[in-house]
């Protein structure tokens, strides 16, 4: 009779690992802080030079201070806010700030959107339009703000005049469209390069089944490319805005926030609250405002971001 071997049982768990000692947990968080340490310069440095400054200006808002009166300074608590939230020409500043950045962010986002599906073909001379199409992304604010005012929008000498002839004061009779245009001129090689992200990372098998079921070019691109980079509309969209909302140097150049405070917008209101009318708790109140406003925006640029990388990562 042959002999059957009998298979030994096998155990329904397996053997729990031994419990770290103490010399090893003090080992890990040692490597732990040596990766760390490395960092905490630059922590620091960043604490001093953005937090430590915000909670003097929260400090501020809750003060009652014009420099023209430096011995009157009392607490005035919440004060300042309902000023800045009830005041007309805050108001006003807010509805300018809103208006000035939807309509550059919209406008440059369009026209980058166009510029970025042209680039993304092949054609001879396509990367000296490329680098000719960023290079207004390069330049300074204020350097921009200044060629346009003087070079463009100028009564006198201004390139416009001298195309449409006449000695029409641009900025003036326009003021709210010469900032807007001037900020699109510069925002728009922004959009531009984050949408030739997305239609670059897109995959060529998926427009080539398009076509061969009979897609045409508008088809192809609405139903199939313009959902693809919807994210990267979304990214473009919410750093534009973030970059945009404190914007100063057009408004400063171009308008001085006119006339009367047709494109004063927060900043700038915030500057001549405090170098005008001297009155240091609301102009920090109305900072910690918009402070607020950007963190919202902030918060959900984060978002779109993570999103964003998510799709990535599942590709």
């Amino acid at each position: 009779m042959a002999r059957v071997d009998t298979l030994r049982p096998v155990a329904r768990h397996a053997p729990r690992p031994a419990p770290r000692s103490v010399a090893s947990r003090r080992d890990g968080a040692g490597q732990r802080w040596r990766r760390r340490g490395p960092l905490l310069p630059a922590l620091l440095v960043t604490i001093v030079v953005t937090q430590l400054p915000f909670l003097v200006t929260a400090y501020l808002s809750t003060q009652g201070w014009n420099a023209l009166r430096p011995g009157e300074r009392t607490y005035v608590g919440l004060d300042n806010y309902a000023h800045v939230l009830t005041d007309f020409r805050l108001r006003a500043a807010l509805v300018n700030t809103v208006t000035l950045t939807g309509s550059a962010v919209a406008a440059s986002l369009l026209i980058g959107l166009g510029l970025a599906v042209l680039l993304d073909r092949r054609f001879p001379g396509r990367g000296v339009v490329r680098t000719l199409l960023i290079s207004p992304f390069l330049v300074m604010p204020m350097a921009a703000a200044l060629l346009w005012k003087h070079a463009i929008y100028n009564p006198t000498y201004g390139l416009i005049n001298g195309i449409v002839g006449g000695n029409n004061d641009w900025a003036s009779q326009y003021p709210m469209t010469a900032v807007v245009v001037t900020l699109v001129w510069q925002w728009t090689p922004f959009m531009m390069l984050i949408i030739i992200a997305g239609l670059q990372s897109q995959t060529t098998e998926m427009l080539e089944a398009a076509r061969v079921d009979g897609a045409g070019t508008w088809q192809t691109f609405t139903q199939i490319t313009l959902p693809f980079i919807r994210p990267y509309l979304e990214l473009g969209a919410l750093l534009g805005a973030i970059y945009l909302v404190p914007t100063f140097d057009a408004v400063f150049s171009i308008t001085q926030g006119g006339p009367g405070t047709a494109t004063t917008n927060l900043p700038y209101e915030i500057y001549l609250t405090t170098f005008r009318k001297f009155e240091y708790g609301e102009a920090a109140a109305a900072g910690i405002v918009v402070v607020i406003g950007t963190i919202v925006v902030n918060a959900l640029a984060l978002r779109v971001i993570s999103r964003l990388f998510r799709m990535e990562g599942g590709r």
